[in-house]
C-alpha cells in the first residue's frame, strides 16, 4: 500500500518545470549578451566548466548565430551534452536548446532575456524542461530549483564581474582616447 501511494503522489507530481535567476550588471546589453552568446566565452563564467577541467569540448557553427552548439564530455559531474542556439534577439534575448545525453537523458530549454536597468542590465537566466516519471520521483528526494537555482546564481555572479571589469576597461579605454 505504501509503494502504490507513493507511485500515485508521484504520479501528481507537476510534469513541467522551471528554474529562474536574476542579476543586475552594471554594463552595456551588448556586452553581456556576446558573452552569453558566444559558446567559446562560457569556460570563462560557466559554474559547470570549474567541475572537470579534462573536459572535452565541440563547438561548430558560427559563434552568436541560431543554429551554433557547443558539445562537451566530461566527469560524471558534467556528463554529456550540447548546447544550440535556437533564437537570437541581441541584444536582449539568447534562447538555447539544452540536450543533455548522460547520466540522464533531458531535454531543456535555456533563455537569456537581457533589459535596460539604469546604467546597466537586469540578466534573467531561465530554464524550461518537462518531467517524466523517474525524475519526478528524483525531484521528490531532490529541490530542482535549488540545485540548479545554486548553479545559476554562480554563473551570473562570474558574468557580472566578469562584464563589469570589461565594461570598466573600455570606459578607461574611451576616456583615455578622448584625453588625448
Amino acid at each position: 500500500i505504501v509503494v502504490v501511494g507513493f507511485l500515485a503522489y508521484v504520479a501528481t507530481r507537476p510534469d513541467t518545470f522551471r528554474v529562474v535567476r536574476s542579476a543586475s550588471i552594471a554594463a552595456p546589453a551588448d556586452l553581456v549578451y556576446a558573452r552569453l552568446s558566444n559558446f567559446h566565452a562560457w569556460e570563462s563564467w560557466s559554474p559547470w566548466e570549474k567541475l572537470d577541467p579534462a573536459m572535452v569540448r565541440d563547438f561548430s557553427g558560427t559563434d552568436g548565430a541560431v543554429g551554433a552548439t557547443y558539445g562537451w564530455t566530461g566527469n560524471k559531474e558534467v556528463g554529456k551534452g550540447k548546447m544550440t542556439i535556437s533564437d537570437t534577439q541581441p541584444p536582449t534575448k539568447l534562447t538555447i536548446q539544452l540536450d543533455f545525453i548522460e547520466p540522464f537523458a533531458a531535454s531543456n530549454v535555456t533563455t537569456f532575456n537581457l533589459a535596460p536597468q539604469g546604467d546597466g542590465t537586469k540578466v534573467t537566466w531561465t530554464m524550461d524542461g518537462n518531467h517524466n516519471f523517474m525524475s519526478k520521483t528524483m525531484c521528490v528526494f531532490m529541490d530542482m530549483d535549488k540545485m540548479v537555482g545554486a548553479d545559476f546564481e554562480k554563473g551570473l555572479t562570474s558574468l557580472k564581474s566578469q562584464s563589469e571589469t570589461a565594461a570598466a576597461e573600455a570606459k578607461a579605454a574611451a576616456e583615455a582616447a578622448a584625453a588625448a
